[in-house]
């Protein structure tokens, strides 16, 4: 997961950076400083908050030559 497929996964998910953190189970400052790109968080927490996004409904999307991205999940 990218920064900026956070950002947009939180947007998709109408969540904030404290909730995300929250359901993540991180400090805040994680969210934070890995949406900003001031640094990555080690994996554990970032598998954190990877599954956060996605129990919210959005599905990240890797990099397949048009870029990385998110969507909303089916119901």
């Amino acid at each position: 997961m990218t920064p900026d497929q956070c950002r947009a996964a939180r947007g998709l998910a109408n969540i904030s950076q404290e909730e995300l953190a929250k359901a993540a189970r991180v400090g805040l400052s994680t969210v934070r400083n890995f949406e900003a790109g001031r640094s990555v968080p080690v994996a554990n927490n970032l598998a954190a908050l990877v599954k956060a996004i996605e129990d919210s409904g959005v599905m990240l999307i890797p990099e397949n030559g048009g870029g990385a991205g998110v969507r909303l999940r089916k119901p």
